[in-house]
């Protein structure tokens, strides 16, 4: 995750340089940028299991979708690449790749998918998981 950011704030250097004009940041791309911040939080904190950090960083609704669906274990590994960042009105699709790793009772499970994070409001709060949701491994 922390390669795809850095890559992307790179780029965007990278296109504003040698010419004589520096362009602000976009705001879409503001944006695009908060809600890489905010899956890497959510993240952190699944892994963690810090159920306040998720709470915090979520709407109600989203809190209560992550909760429900997580399922116990000793430790996790997982890694999130932004594929595409989608804006509509205050609404923000953040489409993804993941790879995981759990362990329960020294049984290792790996899995990956592809899932889109529903991000709302201002600052930007989880909503949703679509597709094939991280937070519910290991199955």
């Amino acid at each position: 995750m922390r390669s795809a950011l850095c890559g992307l704030i790179i780029l965007l250097l990278l296109s504003s340089c040698g010419k004589q004009e520096v362009k602000p940041v976009s705001e879409d791309s503001k944006i695009a940028q908060e809600a890489f911040k905010l899956a890497e939080v959510i993240k952190n904190a699944y892994v963690k299991n810090d159920r306040v950090t998720i709470e915090r960083n979520s709407t109600k609704e989203g809190y209560q979708e992550l909760i429900g669906a997580m399922k116990s274990f000793d430790n996790a590994e997982l890694a999130l690449t932004p594929r595409k960042v989608e804006i509509e009105d205050s609404t923000v699709y953040l489409n993804l790749t993941w790879n995981g790793t759990w362990t329960i009772g020294g049984k290792r499970t790996e899995d990956r998918g592809m899932a889109i994070f529903v991000m709302e409001g201002r600052p930007l709060k989880l909503s949703r998981v679509l597709r094939s949701n991280p937070f519910t491994q290991p199955e």
